[in-house]
């Protein structure tokens, strides 16, 4: 088993090699994306259930539900559990986005690094020139997957948001006055 742990480090670290530097700001990105993403779910599968049921018992507890009022405070109570159960939404969009811009970035300095070799050798170094070319797909795909992965992800998370802002709207209903 530890042997298996060890090549995986050794092919985890050949890998990012290969891609150059730019492929560990993609890892780094990927990485806040995730956590992002785990703990935005995480919440609304979790804590928010808790906090759902703690502000229905809040406002059941109020006498007065169909004043100005009483309507103020119903609004304040939604609007802050919406906010909050969609925090941090368009962050994670925003870090989506990047995965493959910074792929591009990869993707130029790859390049600029075989112009580099053909400046200096004429072409004449194949060699050279693959690790170049390594350095400039690799990014690229790393963060063309780092961004399908999170887009997928928040696909299913945006949909689960707007479900718990449903279950907000239908726990904590508008009083009308009669």
């Amino acid at each position: 088993m530890f042997l298996f742990l060890l090549d995986a480090q050794a092919a985890i670290a050949k890998f990012f090699a290969s891609g150059g530097p730019v492929l560990l700001l993609i890892a780094l990105v990927t990485l806040a994306m995730w956590m992002l993403i785990l703990e935005r779910y995480w919440y609304c599968v979790g804590p928010f259930a808790n906090e759902l049921k703690a502000a229905v018992a809040h406002w059941q507890t109020r006498s007065d539900h169909s004043s100005w009022y009483g309507e103020a405070v119903r609004r304040k109570q939604v609007s802050a559990m919406r906010l909050k159960v969609g925090q941090n939404l368009r962050l994670i969009k925003v870090l989506i986005a990047l995965c493959p811009l910074f792929g591009l970035l990869g993707t130029v300095t790859g390049m600029i690094d075989v112009f580099t070799v053909l400046s200096i050798t004429g072409g004449g170094d194949a060699k050279s020139m693959a690790g170049g070319v390594s350095r400039a797909t690799i990014p690229t795909m790393a963060g063309m997957v780092a961004a399908l992965s999170g887009l997928f992800a928040n696909i299913y998370l945006t949909q689960l948001v707007n479900r718990r802002r449903a279950d907000i709207d239908e726990q904590l209903p508008r009083q009308h006055q009669t």
